[in-house]
């Protein structure tokens, strides 16, 4: 069975790389009139499609989270086959002292000569991508839409849990749980916004081995920037409680820009080294 921390992790941690959309529109609007599925699976389609075109960026990011420690953290991000190498900034809008910054440019360095160290931390990571990809592949079946309205070139609909569905899994239990909202560009039916909700407590284990409260939610802000489709801001707040009634309190907040395109084919080496010089 899942641990609960695991389960978090897919939640704040999987979820906003899923929404991470690159390339271009590969299904365009049909002219025949389309039901809210076959929009939603279109969209769907899409996304997996650009998935596999492993374009790899450099970016700036703002989070302010766990991982930070509530603080804001601005860094410069490269992406790579394994993952994300960073290198810290600032904190808190104020620049790093010359130890801290000492001490970045020394993880860096250990990274570039050691990148296996780092290939095998972020393949848990790695794993909750693919889980999160099935996430969203889920929603289908998963969800009921309503209130659809075209405004302005966008697709906005709300999505309900659907009755006739039982779920079958932790994620998917925790997932049937949540209302939200969505936004698809009605020409390259590209994934635009996403929130869920969650509208009930989720027990695991009749409640005593944890529970995740009400209030837990999940938003992800999206947009083409210079022909390419990128997430800019991803917010999550998740309540609950663990084993032996201990609480579990999850916040992020991250915004993401500056965009620049890489050679997809970028090693952890070379990433840490382009951070580093």
């Amino acid at each position: 069975m899942m641990t609960i921390r695991r389960m978090l992790d897919m939640t704040t941690i999987a979820a906003p790389l899923l929404f991470v959309g690159l390339g271009i529109p590969l299904v365009a609007q049909s002219s025949e009139p389309q039901t809210p599925l076959q929009l939603v699976k279109a969209m769907i389609a899409n996304e997996r499609e650009a998935s596999n075109d492993h374009e790899r960026y450099e970016y700036l990011s703002n989070e302010r989270s766990d991982r930070t420690c509530g603080h804001l953290w601005t860094e410069r991000v490269v992406e790579t086959y394994a993952g994300r190498v960073r290198l810290l900034l600032s904190e808190d809008g104020k620049p790093l002292s010359a130890e801290r910054t000492q001490q970045e440019h020394a993880r860096l360095a250990h990274i570039e000569d050691h990148p296996e160290e780092f290939i095998h931390h972020e393949q848990g990571v790695r794993n909750e991508e693919k889980r999160a990809r099935e996430m969203l592949d889920a929603l289908p079946q998963d969800f009921t839409f309503d209130n659809v309205r075209l405004k302005e070139g966008v697709w906005y609909m709300d999505f309900h849990p659907n009755p006739q569905y039982s779920p079958s899994g932790l994620e998917e239990r925790i997932l049937h749980g949540m209302t939200g909202r969505i936004a698809i560009d009605a020409h390259a039916m590209r994934l635009i916004h996403l929130e869920f909700h969650l509208t009930q407590e989720v027990n695991i284990g009749f409640g005593l081995l944890a529970s995740v409260h009400t209030g837990t939610t999940f938003i992800s802000d999206r947009e083409l920037v210079d022909g390419r489709w990128h997430t800019l801001h991803v917010a999550t707040q998740v309540h609950g409680k663990a084993v032996l009634f201990k609480r579990i309190d999850y916040n992020l907040d991250l915004k993401r820009g500056d965009f620049q395109v890489l050679d997809q084919n970028i090693t952890v080496p070379q990433a840490a080294a382009l951070l580093l010089h």
